[in-house]
Formats: C-alpha cells, structure tokens, sequence
C-alpha cells in the first residue's frame, strides 16, 4: 500500500482543497507518485554560507561532485544563485536549529513541523521559510492556513514569538521562465479565523482518512530498489503520528 507523507505543514496547506474529495484525490496522487528528491542539500548549503562563511564556489561545487542525478543536481544549481544573493552581507551572531514540533489537526491526528534554522541579526531573530516549488506555490486560503498555523507554533515558543517570519518563495513566474526569489513578509499575510480554521482542517482532516481507505484498498505496488541519488524521500515522517 502506498503511504500518505507530508513533511511539513507547508505541504498540508498545499494539499488543502474546498472538499474532502479534492483533498483525497490530491494525496492519493502524490502518495502513488511520490517525489524522489528532496532540497535538503540547499540547506546544508544555507548553514554552511552562515555558519561557516563557506564559499559560493565551494558549495557549488561540493553539489556538482555529491549530487549524481543531472536533472536534480541543475534543479539545485539554479537555486544556488537566488540564496548566495539573499544572503549576501548576512553575519549572524548565531544560527540556531529548531527542534521539531507538531500541529494537531483533528483528534490524534498531529502534523510534523520541522523548522530548518533561525539566525540572529542585530538583535533580531530571523525565521525563514524556505518554499523551493518551482510552480505552484502556496497563495491565497492555503497561504493564509499555513502562516496561521506557523505563526501559533511560534507564538507558543517564547524564544521565537518575537521571530520575524518570512517565507523565501524561490518558485518561477511561468513554466518557462527561470526562478526568481519572492520574499513574502507573513506580517503582511492575512490570517485564517479561528472558525474558518477549524472547517478548512476540517475538511482536510476527512479527505486524509478518504485517501487513506482508498490506498489501503488498492493492490500493493512492485518493490522497487531504493532511489539512486541522495536526498531521497525515505526519511520524511508519515503525516500523521499516532
């Protein structure tokens, strides 16, 4: 049976449709398809620019000779450019990992959260988002879902409740455009209420457990040997921990 994984509230917030039948048919698609790469070497490479003030051309190139897939290793590459930019000047006075946590969504139902890392700048504690889709990025509802989700977390957090929150939506303007760097500031993101919260969880909530009824009922996939490149999906929590 293949297996619902979402890694992160982001990806909730992305599944999220107005029905639970569009919630379904959304994760069922993504559980028979699964991505087979992941971006977590951008952030090796984000801690390493800030941590270490390990070289562009360095980084560059320990992505060349470590990433073997072509396809994946250009797809990182063209990010690169976008990160050393933003980063530019950038001398924190720590750089911090974030321990992970979770969001409850329905009863027993909890959503890991994993925050890549904050940074400190003249008194100021940074807490980017990192959103590495090239199309499709989150907007609207399911933008506003997300950061109100985030933002209780953090809230919860007292190291981290005055955090400025942006997200570095790093998605392309059209298909055949290249990337461009979006800095989205979630202080000017409007909220979700409470109520209109609730029934958006709701309903992605009721097409989960539909998602989950249709897998188990589907005929078992042919084993496949594991992925090839680093950066595989293995590793990613199952969405929902019980």
């Amino acid at each position: 049976m293949a297996k619902l994984r979402i890694p992160s509230l982001q990806h909730l917030a992305r599944n999220w449709r107005r029905t639970p039948e569009g919630v379904k048919r959304s994760l069922v698609a993504v559980a028979k398809n699964p991505p087979n790469f992941s971006y977590s070497p951008l952030f090796g490479a984000i801690r390493d620019m800030l941590v270490f003030g390990t070289s562009y051309e360095q980084i560059v190139e320990g992505i060349k000779r470590h990433v073997k897939r072509e396809d994946v290793r250009d797809n990182l590459l063209s990010i690169l450019p976008l990160i050393r930019d933003h980063f530019d000047g950038v001398a924190p006075s720590f750089v911090q990992s974030v321990e992970r946590r979770f969001y409850p969504v329905g009863r027993d139902l909890l959503v890991p959260f994993d925050p890549p890392l904050i940074y400190g700048v003249g008194g100021q504690i940074h807490f980017p988002w990192f959103s590495f889709w090239r199309s499709n990025p989150l907007a609207n509802e399911s933008l506003a879902l997300f950061v109100t989700m985030v933002e209780e977390l953090l809230l919860q957090d007292p190291d981290l409740d005055a955090a400025k929150f942006t997200i570095l939506d790093f998605s392309a303007p059209k298909p055949k455009l290249p990337r461009v760097l979006t800095i989205l500031d979630a202080r000017d993101i409007p909220r979700v209420s409470p109520e209109r919260k609730a029934e958006m969880l709701a309903v992605f909530v009721e097409g989960y457990r539909l998602a989950e009824a249709e897998l188990a009922a589907s005929p078992a996939p042919p084993p496949k040997g594991k992925r090839p490149d680093s950066g595989h999906m293995d590793d990613h929590p199952d969405l929902f921990k019980r």
